[in-house]
């Protein structure tokens, strides 16, 4: 069972009918005993690392996932999926994250339009089997302000060029977790996950 998780944040609708489109049926849940079950897990989001944390906190979701990551399940961040695994974010004058892996999240530093919103390319740097069939230079689609700095650089999966090369998604074990959003990016991006749920099934 795949738990599509919804604590109040996130374009559940769009993600549960791309895996849906790919032959994936999440469960679209709130309920931590169905996170606690669950085989794997999709944590979408669209918003503020602070508010998403929280909302995983009253909910009673915090604890399963962490402890679901910890167990090895397969897991899917997207956005806000992604940037909390991190130690601390510096929006919203510093928010604590999962801790899962070491790093942070930072605003774009540049001059360039913030937030990024619309199409831009990623450059393959890992072998990630969420990455097969996805070519070198495949344009996703992105909406935000914030992107994450890892400490480890081999958990690096993809980066983007966007005022300069930032980490555009993140692969660690068990972990695959992106900036851009693959329910909105098309083909490329139901072909991201119809490989996660081929790697569910691993």
């Amino acid at each position: 069972m795949i738990a599509l998780i919804d604590y109040g944040m996130g374009n559940l609708a769009s993600v549960d009918k791309a895996l849906r489109h790919v032959g994936v049926e999440p469960l679209v849940t709130s309920d931590p005993a169905d996170v606690e079950r669950a085989d794997a897990l999709v944590l979408p989001g669209v918003g503020a690392c602070g508010d998403c944390m929280a909302n995983l906190r009253d909910g009673g979701l915090l604890q399963p996932v962490k402890d679901a990551i910890a167990a090895g399940k397969p897991y899917l961040g997207i956005c806000l999926g992604l940037q909390i695994l991190f130690d601390e974010s510096e929006e919203g004058g510093g928010v604590r994250g999962l801790g899962v892996l070491p790093g942070k999240v930072q605003r774009f530093r540049h001059q360039l339009k913030i937030p990024q919103i619309g199409w831009n390319q990623i450059n393959i740097k890992s072998s990630a089997p969420h990455l097969a069939g996805v070519a070198e230079g495949s344009w996703v689609y992105f909406v935000h302000s914030y992107h994450v700095v890892p400490e480890d650089e081999t958990v690096i999966a993809t980066t983007t060029d966007y005022g300069y090369q930032f980490v555009s998604a993140v692969h660690c074990g068990s972990i695959f977790a992106t900036q851009f959003h693959p329910e909105k990016s098309q083909e490329v991006g139901l072909q991201i996950l119809r490989n996660f749920g081929q790697v569910v099934l691993l």
